[in-house]
């Protein structure tokens, strides 16, 4: 399941250890999405943020191994010049300036479930 959540900006997102939520930083990805020149950035910054937090659920709990894990697979996959690779290289503050740089703004506990994220009717899903 995915949910969006205003978090503080140094958290991209969060996968809680036994769950099958990962709960993205609302504040973040509207950052990302004003700022963004193109959708191929946009979307480069979700799949490296999702792809970080499906590792986590996959029981990759070491952040140091999950950061190169993210990297590796980007590169593997999509190529060293991809977006999505520079921004698991370097951080998404490489192509979204102030995004993940801890601030003191506020934050809410108030979660939103994305609905059809992962529909359980895809051929895949058994």
């Amino acid at each position: 399941m995915l949910y969006l959540a205003e978090l503080p900006e140094q958290i991209g997102a969060f996968h809680g250890v036994g769950t099958n939520g990962i709960v993205m930083n609302k504040k973040a990805l509207d950052a990302v999405t004003r700022s963004a020149r193109t959708i191929r950035h946009i979307n480069s910054y979700v799949y490296s943020i999702l792809l970080h937090e499906y590792l986590h659920s996959l029981g990759y709990i070491d952040e140091a191994q999950v950061r190169r894990l993210v990297f590796e697979i980007s590169k593997d996959n999509l190529g060293a010049d991809h977006p999505a690779t520079e921004i698991a290289h370097k951080g998404p503050a490489i192509m979204f300036p102030g995004v993940g740089e801890p601030t003191l703004r506020e934050h809410s506990d108030n979660m939103e479930l994305i609905t059809d994220f992962d529909r359980s009717t895809n051929s895949y899903i058994k």
